[in-house]
């Protein structure tokens, strides 16, 4: 373990979304508008797992420019190495000395336990992602999904760390057709990854009963946004296709394109685990919470927009036509969140809709992937 020092590379400072000039903090406070405030004053030891790959990093810059301790724990599965400097980089030097990474693998109960060493609040977002991966290689997924997720939360559990905030998934919902989804119903799952997901949460809802634990878990719906890794067979759709367009390649879409998602941007995620990590609503323990907008657009809607927005910015964006291929294994037809449950427990308010999040997130796609 050893305290990140600032490296020497100078990459682009990143504007930390939520406090935006575009997006003002509302004149009526919001519970997590509450949460900044006292975090400016209190500091805690964050344990943020998965800290090099897009959602972790995230995380930790939040947290770093909020006065926060944080330990970042990642094995560089999915990961960069520059996702942690450019993170360093991009807040003050003061900042920066809060953070102290370990190179290690959840898959390791000892390194679990290190790293839970004097923390106060674990965000766990280490995981191997996809349900693609997970149907071709489901053993390895197990490994870093379930048997990671059980070490660090018996890690957890024995150094005393009472909060553990957690990434779930949508695809728990499985074959359920009731839209929008309800956190109490879901369905049959269909991919080795949303089984892992799903028994997660089984874990945490047992520590929670057995040991007092005050497991949150969070289901996201398509996140995207700034450090998103456009790049590997298991790329996100949104920095594959505006990558796809910036460099003249061909897009393709899965099915007829009329699949929906819940598009959600990474500044909603971050509120979301601030708010799971500080909540004493102890209603909120135990549980899993939809990370949405609550909106739904299908893939050729999606398509369209970024199309859009690249035009306003990249001259002489090239004309592609979408190329359709056969529906993909494992992928449920629509998503489409009920966000009351998030609102209502721990006063969950996104910032950013689709269209919103595009015009935030498109700009550092196209200076990161040009």
């Amino acid at each position: 373990m050893e305290n990140y020092k600032k490296p020497v590379n100078n990459f682009p400072l990143l504007e930390v979304g939520w406090i935006s000039k575009a997006h003002p903090p509302s004149k009526n406070m919001t519970q997590f508008d509450k949460i900044l405030k006292t975090l400016k004053t209190t500091q805690k030891t964050w344990l943020v797992t998965g800290n090099a790959g897009f959602i972790g990093s995230n995380l930790v810059e939040f947290l770093l420019t909020q006065n926060q301790k944080v330990i970042g724990l990642d094995n560089f599965a999915t990961g960069y190495q520059h996702n942690i400097d450019d993170v360093v980089n991009s807040v003050a030097n003061q900042a920066a000395q809060n953070f102290t990474f370990i190179e290690g693998d959840i898959a390791d109960l000892k390194t679990c336990q290190q790293a839970c060493e004097g923390v106060d609040i674990i965000l766990h977002q280490a995981a191997l992602g996809s349900v693609p991966r997970s149907i071709e290689d489901p053993i390895t997924s197990h490994e870093s999904n379930l048997t990671g997720f059980l070490n660090l939360l018996t890690a957890a559990k024995d150094a005393n760390i009472k909060r553990f905030v957690y990434a779930s998934s949508s695809s728990i919902y499985g074959d359920s057709e009731e839209l929008p989804k309800v956190e109490e119903r879901t369905g049959n799952v269909l991919s080795p990854y949303a089984v892992m997901k799903k028994t997660n949460e089984l874990y945490a809802d047992v520590f929670k009963r057995l040991y007092g634990m005050e497991t949150i878990g969070l289901r996201y719906f398509n996140i995207f946004g700034r450090r998103q890794d456009p790049k590997g067979a298991y790329a996100a759709v949104i920095p594959k296709w505006v990558n796809a367009l910036l460099n003249g390649e061909d897009v393709f879409i899965n099915g007829d394109g009329e699949t929906s998602r819940d598009f959600t941007y990474i500044d909603n995620v971050i509120q979301m685990n601030l708010l799971a990590g500080t909540t004493q609503n102890e209603k909120a323990f135990g549980e899993a919470f939809n990370v949405a907008t609550g909106g739904r657009d299908t893939l050729n809607d999606l398509y369209a927009l970024i199309k859009k927005e690249l035009k306003k910015r990249v001259d002489n964006l090239a004309e592609k036509d979408v190329i359709y291929r056969d529906f993909r294994a494992g992928d449920i037809r629509h998503s489409n969140a009920n966000i009351s449950k998030a609102h209502d427990i721990v006063g969950y308010t996104p910032t950013h809709d689709i269209y919103q999040g595009m015009q935030a997130a498109i700009e550092w796609y196209i200076t990161d992937l040009k």
